[in-house]
């Protein structure tokens, strides 16, 4: 029997010819990724072991996003331990104020990570990475110190979920349309410790952020990595922009999945997660009676420069209506600077949001959109757990930017169509 992409993957930064589904291995690592959060706890941990060395300067990215622009005294000493690590061992892919990212939008347009590579992060969404071709999932901040003193990380090789893509998205729908409907069918646990691989012509026609956008969310289906097959829209996204050499890993023909799910693209409405789970799916035309407070369009799912498109398309030469806060976060500063450039950022004032500088913010109830009691928000977010944005007895729902930004002009959850 043949192996999945990912276990080709794993099995290459093995050093084995062939790896089993439930295999224990240890693997050989080309990033070790972590944020202002799990670095300091990673940092401890590193020193308790008595480390006194990361292994490769140029393989440990780490990146202040959730609570920089610091937003509190916790936070700043947060940033502190980071910026001490990262000095003291001259690591290269450091990204503090002025350079800062999304993690997960910033390094893949920063180049850090590439096809083939073996990624961990102290952080869930590690597993966006895998829309380039990677295997990258998360892990907990003392595996981080591990793998930034050694290298290596071990691993139980996932079985897979084959995913046959078909079909084209229709012009309002996007990644997060697709994603939010395929874990509306498995279900939070439909593919826990699983890959989920993405296969077919549908997968093909994807752009890149679109790809970023549903391995990023494999997570909340359980899944230990979301992936897809290197094409010719990788390799364009990565040339000029990736520091090492793409690998591209195929899955062999006979390779063994779990089972496979056939999903026809064009079919695809856009589609809302409602509280409390990422599961909770439903058309957002089945959801017009539902008034929302605020909504915010970024994170490290939809901030990228596609997502600010979808909402300055929508909202350019009109008005957010009178008592919603609509927040807008580009996921980096070269996004930023992007929306600025193209006259996006103006449109976005001049239609009454607010445009913040790259942070998760508002997604994990950081800061910069914190909800009061009994108050909805409609977020192109990932997690809409109880308390999740703010007070437990808010809501959150999860959309993509074309719903978010329909539904800020209006007031109410609402399908944007186009003229």
């Amino acid at each position: 029997m043949g192996m999945t992409m990912t276990q080709k993957i794993l099995a290459a930064h093995a050093g084995l010819d062939k790896v089993a589904a439930g295999q224990l291995i240890s693997a050989r690592l080309d990033i070790v990724l972590g944020n202002d959060i799990t670095t300091p706890v990673a940092v401890n941990e590193f020193k308790k072991a008595g480390f006194e060395k990361v292994f490769d300067k140029d393989r440990v990215a780490i990146v202040l996003d959730h609570f920089v622009p610091n937003k509190d005294i916790k936070a700043a000493e947060q940033s502190k331990t980071c910026r001490e690590f990262a000095c003291s061992h001259c690591v290269s892919h450091f990204y503090d104020v002025g350079r800062m990212g999304i993690e997960h939008a910033l390094l893949p347009e920063q180049g850090v990570v590439t096809a083939g590579d073996c990624i961990i992060g102290a952080d869930s969404h590690t597993c966006t990475y895998g829309a380039l071709g990677a295997f990258s999932t998360g892990v907990g901040s003392t595996d981080m110190a591990a793998g930034m003193a050694t290298g290596m990380a071990w691993f139980k090789v996932p079985s897979a979920i084959r995913f046959d893509l078909t079909g084209r998205l229709p012009a309002n729908c996007s990644g997060k349309d697709v994603i939010l409907t395929i874990i509306g069918m498995i279900g939070v646990d439909g593919a826990l410790y699983k890959s989920m691989e993405f296969t077919g012509d549908g997968a093909h026609s994807l752009s890149m952020d679109d790809r970023l956008c549903i391995c990023n969310m494999a997570i909340e289906a359980g899944a230990k990595n979301g992936i897809f097959p290197v094409d010719d829209v990788t390799m364009a996204y990565l040339a000029g922009r990736s520091e090492g050499t793409p690998v591209v890993f195929q899955a062999d023909s006979d390779a063994e999945y779990e089972k496979t799910i056939h999903i026809d693209l064009s079919k695809i409405v856009p589609t809302i997660a409602c509280p409390h789970l990422p599961e909770n799916t439903h058309p957002a035309s089945a959801l017009h009676h539902i008034k929302v407070d605020q909504v915010v369009i970024g994170s490290c799912t939809n901030g990228r420069l596609e997502d600010m498109k979808a909402a300055y398309n929508i909202l350019k030469g009109k008005k957010i209506t009178d008592g919603i806060r609509c927040i807008i976060i580009p996921g980096t500063m070269q996004i930023l600077r992007e929306c600025v450039e193209r006259g996006w950022y103006t449109a976005f004032i001049d239609a009454g949001a607010v445009v913040s500088t790259p942070t998760c913010g508002p997604c994990l109830g950081g800061y910069m959109g914190i909800l009061a009691a009994g108050e909805r928000c409609i977020a192109t977010t990932n997690r809409n757990f109880v308390g999740r944005m703010g007070h437990v007895d808010s809501e959150v729902y999860l959309a993509s930017p074309h719903t978010a930004a329909a539904s800020a002009l209006t007031g109410f959850i609402t399908e944007y169509k186009e003229a």
